[in-house]
């Protein structure tokens, strides 16, 4: 199975904790979290259209204005979620500047930012040209554990203990639709933007007898067409299979809560990313400081039945010991796999 996002951690294991997904198919991006965002190009940092922000300590949070940066003046929308009182620390980064120049761009740009709670997430929008004053009290809808459902995939996101309120998130794809291309040219089909529009539509689950229109392409503009029924094409050219998960979970205390949350939440994850801040042999700092040890994590990923396990967020008293917490991770991880 080709994946369809390849997700990547921003940073080294000592540095910024951070995950970059890019869609492969698509010039799109999700951020799990904004610590240090120096490793991402604009170019990246333009193809990002969601962020979750597990919590606002400075290395979660700092990069916040580096995307802001990125999108002023610019004809977008992004929308950032993240724990309680995330408005209060938005608008706190967003008052810190002055803002009398931007009702001459001739763009907008918006900031659409939910503030995640137990029982509802709540949504204000700021808008770039009034001056990022948020629009209203916020629209409030019920939270069952669920921030953001799209055809294709949703994420979901747990509420844990960091000594305050602090995300875990899940990226779960539905199905994913591989494109046979040995069939595509049997059928003489090109490649190209019409495959987009292919697999929106099997994901949108449209009806199987539709018809659908496969385009040519030039400089823009189409120049032949042809028409199938979607059913028909789907089984000429598409092979289906599930959908990958990819699960990240960092700064949290190895209570029994907050592990049951974990577990629940990357249940069958194909890739787990969990902090490993501390060794075991730290394990009182570990609880002292509400993170988790490498043993802690790899004994969480191996009782949620994660395919693949990153530690990363290790703590800076063990440069140079790499080795040593991802061994200790992994020896817990695969201890009663075998």
């Amino acid at each position: 199975m080709r994946p369809s996002f390849l997700p990547r951690l921003i940073n080294d294991q000592y540095s910024d904790p951070g995950l970059f997904i890019p869609f492969l198919f698509e010039r799109r991006a999700l951020l799990f979290d904004l610590g240090d965002l120096g490793l991402l190009s604009p170019r990246d940092l333009l193809k990002v259209s969601h962020v979750f922000v597990t919590h606002t300590h400075m290395d979660h949070f700092v990069g916040f204005d580096t995307l802001l940066r990125v999108f002023l003046g610019r004809e977008r929308e992004i929308h950032i979620y993240g724990p309680p009182n995330f408005f209060g620390q938005v608008e706190g980064k967003l008052a810190g500047y002055t803002w009398n120049l931007v009702d001459e761009y001739e763009k907008n740009f918006e900031l659409v930012v939910s503030e995640v709670g137990p029982e509802e997430v709540v949504t204000k929008t700021y808008v770039c040209q009034e001056r990022f004053q948020p629009r209203g009290v916020g629209e409030k809808k019920p939270f069952a554990g669920i921030l953001l459902e799209e055809p294709a995939f949703h994420v979901e996101a747990a509420l844990l203990d960091h000594r305050i309120p602090c995300l875990g998130l899940s990226l779960v794809e539905h199905f994913y639709v591989n494109i046979d291309k040995e069939a595509l040219k049997d059928l003489e089909l090109p490649v190209g933007p019409w495959l987009t529009r292919f697999k929106k539509a099997l994901y949108e689950r449209q009806d199987p007898l539709s018809p659908f229109t496969v385009t040519w392409e030039q400089g823009g503009r189409v120049i032949r067409a042809k028409e199938f029924v979607l059913s028909d094409l789907a089984g000429k050219i598409a092979k289906i299979s599930p959908g990958q998960k990819v699960t990240y979970v960092t700064d949290i205390i190895g209570s029994r809560e907050n592990c049951r949350k974990v577990v629940e939440l990357a249940r069958d994850s194909d890739h787990l990313f969990i902090e490993a801040a501390f060794l075991d042999s730290d394990r009182e700092t570990a609880r002292k400081k509400y993170h988790l040890t490498a043993r802690e994590a790899g004994a969480l990923a191996r009782e949620a039945g994660a395919k693949q396990l990153t530690p990363f967020h290790f703590s800076p008293r063990y440069s140079g010991l790499y080795q040593h917490i991802e061994r200790e991770a992994m020896e817990a991880y695969r201890a009663a796999r075998d």
